[in-house]
């Protein structure tokens, strides 16, 4: 159930964003990279668990970091590659660290929206790109 919920979830918000025009910032989906990552450092913290809050940094730094480069060099497939990875790291979360935190049905509703976000993401950098220049066009900077 969590998995289609996090489809759900991750299309409602790709479809709001598209309508409401947030989408339109090439800051909006590495913000949402941001916030998917530092969840797990949430659960931590719910549980004073600092030893989970410890090692849920370094993945959590990584992932922000592709957000910011990704938005700072105007490549906004690094967002797409980090929200995709990211939803691989939370398939396999639960054997890398231990978060005492973080809620049963958490990995597989994380892990169905982020690949759902990116895919979104995705498809929003091919439309917006061939809408632009009505041809495949190499220039990344406008993608988001």
């Amino acid at each position: 159930m969590e998995y289609a919920i996090g489809i759900a979830a991750a299309t409602a918000v790709g479809l709001f964003a598209t309508v409401v025009g947030f989408d339109k910032e090439r800051s909006f989906y590495p913000v949402v990279l941001i916030v998917i990552a530092t969840l797990y450092l949430l659960f931590a913290v719910s549980t004073k668990s600092t030893g989970s809050l410890v090692a849920e940094s370094i993945p959590a730094l990584v992932f922000v970091a592709m957000a910011v480069v990704g938005f700072r060099k105007k490549t906004p497939w690094l967002v797409v590659v980090g929200l995709a990875l990211h939803g691989v790291f939370d398939f396999f979360h639960h054997t890398l660290i231990a978060n005492p935190g973080v809620p049963v049905w958490w990995p597989g509703w994380c892990l169905s929206y982020d690949v759902v976000a990116a895919a979104y993401l995705a498809g929003l950098i091919l439309i917006r790109r061939r809408s632009r220049t009505g041809t495949d066009h190499t220039d990344e900077s406008e993608g988001e």
